[in-house]
């Protein structure tokens, strides 16, 4: 207890423990609290909802047409006007420089240059798709292509976090985050939100699926798909084994009940402490919650990532190679109520085709067969009413050629072009058999119905029953969202 010493002065018992709290409210007149403002607020909401990511779905701002999401990214930026949004105007003046002289984008650029591959009209609605995409044009009545998508800067570090972040810099909580934290999941035996890629993490890596400021039970679960290498271009054999995929899945010095005896004892002990300090941790709490989830994903996880419990019918529609694999598992997951899968194509930026645009072939040839069968396999599963596919790049490229800078020898190669590139959705609640928007003549910069990343992502939540601007967290003294300050919905994309 407190009593005053010789000088009058009043001072602190020896006899009394003094907690690290307890300091800070006495000393300074208790302005080393203000410091800690923000932690205590953020342990009052944790203490309300101490494991969100495990919880059953939240109560919605309206009803929602989608309950999940498949996020195909094609990272490294596809060029929109040799995929899905053609311009006879490039066959026109093909070789002719741009109306309005050179073009402020990344590297030089040169004259315009038409598209290599040839269009056609496909499906009822008669979307345009080139030749890049021909099990991909079978499904064009069920997807709708938003041509009038824009982002702030040309850079794919900055551009893709944007993308998956809503900002252009590093340490705000990921899309898949924001859904976990705002609906929780609907299978507590595996992570809300898996993030695969064939191999290691893409050109910014964990910060695109981070949980940012949001407790850490709602970060991203990154799956490297490594298995096999040696036999590239085979979907999956007798000799895949999940457990390959999962490093340290099971335990092998303690088993199940060993395990939960640990896990028990490690609430009780938490418990205990709840009663002395009522404030949550919320870093002790996602700790909690993650060890929960990686305890039961021990059973639940070898089933859903082994392949080999699939029909051959259903291996052959995917096809072969590791974007199949994902796009497989993904739809796997989702069947098993992950909120979120989010599934790159590759190592760094593999769609970004500087030196020649013919690439395209390779990059698209792997995708073209596994981004339809996701579409047709949800169909089968009954998912797809439910299920929202979104397929987009960081930002697309330009209609000129590229004339140097790159590092290497530059024949049919395009830049980075942010002012204008096209998304495609399908599934949960979109309108299929649509394009919305348009990018200029030449296919360089949005002009109708201009849809920026803040757009998308509005959008993308109220599909899923959340209002964009009350999904917030209090942060370094004030609400941050995914749409920061932005957004709109684009309600003429909504069935």
């Amino acid at each position: 207890m407190d009593h005053l010493d010789q000088n009058g002065l009043r001072s602190l018992s020896r006899s009394a423990p003094l907690s690290r709290r307890d300091a800070l409210r006495r000393i300074g007149s208790g302005f080393g609290m203000l410091a800690f403002a923000n932690l205590v607020q953020g342990s009052l909401r944790a203490a309300q909802d101490p494991l969100p990511a495990v919880a059953g779905p939240r109560p919605l701002d309206h009803p929602a047409k989608a309950k999940a999401v498949i996020f195909l990214c094609m990272n490294g930026a596809m060029s929109q006007v040799d995929t899905f949004d053609p311009k006879p105007m490039l066959d026109k003046y093909h070789g002719q420089p741009m109306p309005g002289g050179p073009i402020a984008t990344e590297r030089k650029t040169g004259a315009l240059m038409r598209s290599p591959f040839a269009f056609r009209q496909h499906g009822e609605c008669g979307a345009q798709v080139s030749e890049l995409w021909p099990h991909l044009a079978n499904c064009v009545d069920d997807i709708c292509f938003v041509r009038s998508c824009h982002t702030d800067i040309p850079n794919h570090e900055p551009s893709l976090l944007m993308l998956n972040t809503g900002h252009t810099q590093s340490g705000r909580p990921s899309l898949g985050s924001w859904l976990t934290y705002g609906l929780g999941t609907n299978n507590a035996n595996l992570p809300g939100f898996v993030v695969l890629c064939p191999e290691t993490p893409t050109t910014v890596g964990p910060p695109l699926w981070s949980h940012g400021f949001l407790p850490t039970v709602h970060q991203g679960t990154f799956l490297a798909d490594q298995v096999e290498r040696q036999a590239e271009g085979i979907l999956v054999g007798k000799e895949f084994d999940p457990k390959k995929l999962v490093p340290f899945l099971r335990n092998d010095k303690f088993g199940s009940a060993e395990q939960r005896r640990e896990l028990d004892l490690l609430k009780a002990l938490e418990q205990e402490r709840r009663v002395r300090e009522p404030l949550a941790d919320p870093q002790l709490d996602a700790a909690i919650a993650a060890m929960e989830v990686a305890y039961r994903m021990q059973q639940e996880a070898l089933d859903v990532f082994d392949l080999r419990r699939e029909r051959l019918s259903t291996l052959e529609l995917y096809g072969r190679g590791s974007t199949a694999r994902g796009c497989l598992m993904a739809v796997r997951m989702i069947e098993r109520g992950v909120r979120m899968v989010q599934v790159y194509y590759g190592r760094g930026d593999p769609w970004d085709h500087h030196d020649d645009i013919l690439r395209h072939r390779i990059t698209a040839g792997d995708s073209d067969q596994a981004y339809a069968a996701v579409i047709k396999d949800l169909k089968a599963r009954g998912l797809f009413e439910h299920t929202l596919v979104v397929c987009a790049s960081e930002f697309g490229r330009t209609p000129t050629t590229e004339i140097g800078g790159g590092g290497g020898a530059v024949r049919n190669g395009r830049d980075h072009n942010p002012h204008g590139f096209t998304v495609w959705l399908a599934g949960g609640g979109i309108k299929g058999g649509m394009t919305y928007g348009a990018t200029d003549d030449f296919g360089f910069k949005a002009v109708d119905k201009p849809v920026h990343v803040h757009d998308l992502h509005a959008t993308i939540l109220h599909l899923l029953g959340i209002d964009h601007r009350r999904l917030t967290w209090r942060h370094s003294g004030r609400d941050f969202r995914l749409t920061d300050v932005a957004g709109n919905v684009l309600h003429d994309l909504i069935a």
